[in-house]
């Protein structure tokens, strides 16, 4: 095996560190004049007939906050940029909150969503410790509409969408909204020091862990009002980008990181349990979509049996597989994990980086050909450029306080 897919090598911490800094190079034609994210072609260049979506301007102005704070020139700038298309064209300033995007016309995207006023919070949050100006208010902002709007103290879960004035609440209640709110409020936590984001990261995980173990591990996505799994939601759909039918294997990999991340940093009496879950479900999606199909790659979707249902492989799963391969072998010491993270780096560089125009494919078949059919082009960097930090951060941080407090040892530019 090349040293540069080994972890806890020079040759890999290179290979990562020189990648990193790709993805910020390719990414930085990124913002509209109004501060809203274009989404991003092959070659980097804007698509200005796509809509500037929110959860899009965020994912970047995250990046690029992280990016500034690791010593890139012209990153502080950029996350600027996207900071103030959240304070400007994207916010309902009548309604308050953040519209889901603008179409190439500017006319509004209907509904609020959980999931970008999540990653409002996560961006405004790295952008705060960043020094960026005006994003902490932002932040407490963001956090005080989520609370309003969005977060249940009851259920200890999250809602997910409202109409665009906030009067009508969807029957809708999904896992992936909330698994980002978990991510959304552990950085929060970390930022501001407000322990009662942890609490609530970790009331979501129970929640999660409870209704994976009664699925083999494989996670339910898609719920009615009461919290009731649809386990058939989607099945004539089932490569619908944000409700595929069936389960996720990358939700499950991507869970057992924040679930670790949650209980290391919050250190709850039983530990373990949530360190053997977090396994579980890294191990039950691995098992089943993994070269599942006789191709390497990670496929997007199986059925409640473990069976591949939509054999694409997309950019995001093999990054969280990277992030938590590494993330677990760091917790638990088992080899195992860093065998796979050496694999995963190897596909990553030898079929999902595009070496020609920059960045990762971010969707390709199930014999790894570039397909394009849900995610054409290459629309943010946020998967892929974490993956190029995590495996060296420490495990009970959010990645923008770890580069916040050890920036220097993250340094990826003269």
């Amino acid at each position: 095996m090349d040293k540069k897919y080994i972890i806890d090598t020079n040759e890999n911490r290179e290979f990562l560190k020189r990648n990193a800094q790709a993805l910020l190079d390719f990414g930085r034609e990124f913002p509209s004049p109004g501060g809203g994210s274009w989404y991003l072609g092959d070659d980097g260049k804007p698509i200005k007939e796509r809509s500037r979506e929110t959860w899009i301007t965020c994912r970047m102005a995250h990046v690029y906050s992280i990016g500034a704070m690791m010593g890139d020139k012209g990153s502080k700038e950029l996350a600027a940029r996207a900071i103030k298309g959240l304070q400007g064209e994207l916010k309902d300033k009548k309604n308050g909150g953040w519209y889901a995007g603008l179409t190439a016309d500017n006319e509004i995207l209907p509904d609020k969503q959980c999931y970008a006023h999540a990653f409002v919070i996560l961006a405004s949050s790295s952008a705060y410790l960043a020094g960026i100006d005006g994003a902490k208010e932002l932040l407490k902002e963001a956090l005080e509409i989520y609370d309003r709007y969005f977060w249940n103290e009851e259920e200890g879960l999250s809602v997910d969408t409202w109409n665009t004035e906030f009067t009508v609440l969807d029957d809708y209640r999904g896992i992936n909204a909330n698994m980002h709110t978990v991510e959304a409020f552990l950085a929060a936590a970390d930022a501001l020091s407000e322990e009662k984001y942890r609490i609530r990261a970790g009331r979501i995980a129970d929640h999660v862990i409870s209704w994976a173990s009664e699925n083999e591990y494989r996670i339910p996505e898609h719920f009615t009002k009461e919290w009731k799994a649809d386990l058939d939601k989607n099945k004539e759909k089932p490569d619908d980008p944000f409700k595929p039918y069936g389960a996720t294997p990358g939700h499950g990999i991507e869970w057992a990181r924040l679930i670790e991340q949650w209980c290391t940093s919050s250190d709850p009496e039983n530990k373990a349990h949530y360190i053997n879950a977090a396994c579980r479900l890294y191990e039950r999606a691995i098992a089943d979509a993994w070269n599942a199909d006789g191709a390497e790659g990670i496929v997007y979707t199986t059925d409640w049996e473990g069976k591949p249902v939509v054999h694409d492989r997309m950019h995001w799963t093999l990054a969280e597989a990277i992030n938590t391969s590494a993330v677990l072998y760091r917790v638990s010491g088992n080899e195992k994990y860093a065998n796979d993270y050496s694999m995963f780096l190897k596909y990553l560089d030898t079929t999902v980086l595009d070496h020609s125009c920059g960045s990762w494919f971010h969707q390709l078949d199930e014999n790894n050909r570039l397909k394009t059919t849900v995610w054409p082009g290459k629309s943010d960097l946020y998967h892929a450029f974490q993956a190029m930090l995590i495996p060296y951060m420490r495990t009970d941080l959010s990645i923008a306080s770890a580069v916040a407090i050890y920036g220097k040892d993250h340094q990826i530019s003269e």
